[in-house]
């Protein structure tokens, strides 16, 4: 029952992908936050289906850790990054985001013609350490533009219960721009696992800590205090019921 329900989601994220995506197309002309906020919609139509056909639910720890008010600042998110759940479930509880990723996910049908309309930072690896270069001088126009950032530390999604090595290009942004690190721990993967098909029922938890300011701290020591809040909440949080 479980894969028939996870065929059933897989061809519903189809459907849904290509008209949302098609209708993206058609708000090419949007301002950038306003088009974002249309986009932003296939997240919460894909977390709905998760839900409903696969039964994947969630529960909030930390919510009032988010900053929030007219005059808050952009931050950066720092989030664990172990499912395609957290992806689209961020959306929901941040302003717009600007995701940092490599531009080859630009060139997939549909999926990256309506991601290059959501405003990302995006970034060519080759480049070296020219990217870090990249991001800060995008970074600050999505700053202008009211977008928060969103950064995978560890670079890729990597199996529940498993961990990676932290890299310090987050951390880097964040002392270039000045602004705090919201760090984000899940246990999404168990539910909605990495390059698998089947997807379990169950109830995710996603923990917000507090904002984490670089003040005076080199990347590899915020990178550190950021790494070691996010690894001890999700094994605190464990595997979903």
């Amino acid at each position: 029952m479980r894969d028939v329900r996870s065929l059933l989601f897989a061809l519903y994220q189809i459907v849904v992908t290509v008209v949302w995506a098609s209708l993206a197309l058609v708000m090419f002309w949007l301002p950038a936050r306003q088009r974002f906020n249309f986009i932003s919609i296939w997240c919460r139509l894909n977390l709905w289906g998760a839900r409903w056909i696969c039964g994947i639910r969630h529960r909030l720890i930390g919510v009032e850790n988010i900053p929030s008010g007219d005059n808050v600042p952009p931050h950066i998110v720092m989030s664990k990054h172990s499912s395609t759940w957290e992806t689209l479930a961020l959306h929901m509880f941040f302003p717009p985001l600007a995701f940092v990723a490599k531009k080859e996910l630009l060139s997939l049908p549909f999926f990256g013609w309506a991601f290059a309309l959501a405003s990302p930072i995006t970034i060519d690896r080759k480049a070296g350490t020219d990217a870090m270069q990249q991001i800060v001088v995008q970074g600050r126009e999505r700053f202008r533009q009211g977008f928060w950032f969103v950064v995978y530390p560890e670079g890729t999604r990597i199996r529940a219960g498993t961990r990676a090595k932290y890299k310090t290009g987050g951390a880097r942004l964040a002392i270039a721009l000045g602004v705090p690190i919201v760090p984000v721990a899940h246990n999404a993967g168990y539910l909605w696992p990495k390059g698998t098909f089947g997807k379990r029922p169950g109830t995710v938890t996603i923990s917000f800590g507090k904002p984490i300011a670089p003040g005076d701290k080199n990347a590899q020591a915020l990178t550190g205090e950021v790494e070691d809040w996010i690894e001890n909440e999700v094994a605190r949080l464990g595997v979903p019921e």
